[in-house]
């Protein structure tokens, strides 16, 4: 009879051991990030700057340079609204995207005076190919991108929507940006980890590990130049599109450009 429950012992841990396995496993295939950036070049990412062509990469502002990926200013007489970003080659609908960057050196001139330290990822955006060759942003969420001074508190994470409305607090909000709730300011040259969730209508951001903000349900804007566009009534979510990095006139690294896909 003890031999009997000793066997019966063996194949229960046996059983709870493989499942244990299998489980981490599974977790571990589930919660694998494929690299956007292969830090040899631009493969797989297109430059769109107001005033030129989609494709046209003027004054080499993207650019890599030892394993980085740089937005750079240094062949710009002056900056002039080139406004632009840089986009990956696909759309996404359900998925965490995990980004780590620090701004460096000293804004361009001409650059606007809310350029300083300032770009964004860019989300849920329209085709790079329906961009005007003079427009300056894509309809798209974005995930703002702020550096301090040394000082001034500047809060990293805010959510921009241009051509898009979102709820936050249960509150359709039509603003142009939004506070994160939670307000972390990154002074100097530091490198941070920015990550934005977007799950079945549901969006949040992180920095560095940290739950910042969270918004629902955004809609194209019937009464925006630039949202019309692609307003309808039958169906007017915002469920997928293109991710972009801006280049507002700030110079900024990029190393790592993680996505994971649900």
């Amino acid at each position: 009879m003890k031999f009997i429950s000793f066997l019966l012992l063996v194949f229960l841990m046996i059983t709870v051991s493989c499942n244990f396995r299998k489980s981490s496993t599974e977790t571990i295939v589930d919660s694998q990030w494929v690299s956007l950036f292969n830090g040899k070049d631009l493969t797989g990412w297109t430059s769109k700057i107001s005033g030129y062509e989609l494709g046209e990469n003027y004054a080499n502002t993207f650019r890599v340079d030892n394993g980085i990926l740089s937005i750079r200013y240094d062949q710009y007489d002056n900056f002039s609204n080139e406004f632009g970003a840089l986009y990956y080659n696909k759309q996404f609908s359900n998925y965490r995207l995990r980004v780590e960057y620090r701004f460096v050196g000293d804004t361009v001139p001409g650059a606007p005076k809310w350029g300083f330290r300032d770009s964004g990822i860019q989300y849920h955006g329209q085709d790079p190919k329906t961009i005007g060759v003079k427009q300056a942003f894509p309809v798209c969420l974005e995930y703002n991108l702020h550096g301090g001074n040394g000082s001034d508190e500047r809060p990293v994470g805010e959510i921009c929507a241009n051509g898009i409305s979102v709820v936050i607090d249960g509150k359709k909000t039509e603003a142009y940006s939004t506070s994160p709730k939670v307000a972390h300011t990154f002074h100097g040259d530091q490198w941070v980890t920015a990550e934005i969730e977007c799950k079945n209508g549901e969006f949040k951001h992180f920095v560095n590990g940290e739950e910042i903000m969270e918004y629902t349900n955004p809609q194209f804007k019937a009464n925006h130049e630039l949202g019309k566009l692609f307003y309808n009534q039958q169906n007017n979510a915002v469920s997928k599109g293109y991710i972009s990095l801006q280049s507002n006139s700030h110079p900024i690294d990029f190393r790592k450009i993680e996505i994971q896909e649900y």
